[in-house]
């Protein structure tokens, strides 16, 4: 299943996620991953895992096994790199990291900006992060279309922005977004915002789609378990399905891209095995109900952020 540009790319409805995977995993489930089929893989310089990524796909591409048209591939612009001037030199960056000469889809991971700096992000004598206040999204979006016009990648996108963001770089643009990657599942369905893109053309992907309960420790709060919720679970018994196919497959029935991240073998597997099965009405009424406005990944792990006049929240 694929959903489709409107420059006619298409895009794998179901991609892999390599968010919080350290090298030694991510290298062992990248090739479970491919093995498995999955095509789509999502990655980031401030994953710190994008040369792994490569030698990967390196591997794979040399080897016959897969051809670089088979792979969609996906990164983004880092949150000390969202300014006009430096669009092309991160891009190029992620490209050596990952031994390619293009990407499928480029995205500006955040719509706020912090000092450039090789390492970790700049703090400031109270631990809070130093942030550069300006962050223009128009000039930002002019180096995107560069970028797109010369070929390093396919087409070009946004991650974590606001409607009143995206409108801003609508009004602005020759070339519009071709996708929104956002955190979406039950508990944080995002409908309005779903909606807008959808009549603008812009299709989205679901970043943590199963809730992320792994970033409890980051977050330093509890996060609450999409998995272990009644409603899930009793639809997944109905179907004789994992609680994650279920919540995987909601989404792609509201014609929503997803990312799940694993680095289980089976669990790699069960994910990607959702399209011999169908959920009724009826379950999505349930699961729809199941909406409670609740972002898990807040930033709150950005000390400081919320004071960026762009912090999207």
């Amino acid at each position: 299943m694929d959903l489709t540009f409107e420059n006619g790319h298409k895009m794998p409805a179901l991609g892999f996620g390599t968010w919080r995977a350290p090298d030694d995993e991510v290298e062992k489930a990248l090739n479970e991953a491919l093995e498995a089929g999955y095509r789509h893989i999502d990655c980031a310089p401030v994953y710190l895992n994008e040369p792994t990524i490569g030698r990967v796909l390196r591997q794979w591409i040399d080897s016959g096994r897969v051809t670089r048209e088979e792979l969609f591939i996906v990164t983004k612009l880092p949150p000390h790199g969202t300014r006009a001037a430096t669009v092309e030199k991160f891009l190029k960056r992620s490209l050596t990291d990952l031994q390619l000469d293009y990407v499928d889809l480029y995205l500006v991971h955040v719509p706020f900006t912090v000092p450039e700096v090789d390492g970790p992000f700049l703090m400031d004598d109270s631990g809070e992060i130093v942030l550069e206040t300006t962050t223009d999204h128009v000039s930002l979006w002019k180096s995107m279309e560069a970028i797109a016009d010369a070929g390093l990648a396919r087409s070009i996108g946004l991650s974590n922005f606001n409607q009143r963001q995206i409108q801003r770089v609508l009004d602005n643009c020759r070339i519009k977004p071709a996708n929104l990657q956002i955190e979406n599942h039950i508990y944080l369905q995002q409908n309005g915002l779903v909606k807008f893109c959808k009549a603008n053309g812009i299709t989205v992907t679901a970043y943590s789609p199963l809730g992320s309960k792994g970033i409890e420790k980051l977050l330093n709060r509890e996060v609450p378990d999409l998995l272990d919720n009644p409603v899930v679970k009793g639809v997944a018994q109905r179907h004789e399905k994992t609680a994650a196919q279920i919540l995987l497959r909601h989404l792609l029935q509201r014609g929503i891209a997803t990312i799940p991240k694993s680095t289980n073998a089976a669990r790699l597997r069960q994910n990607i095995a959702l399209f011999e099965f169908e959920l009724s009405d009826t379950d999505m009424a349930e699961l729809n109900g199941l909406d409670q406005n609740l972002r898990i990944c807040d930033f709150g792990f950005f000390p400081g952020i919320t004071k960026h006049p762009e912090f999207p929240f």
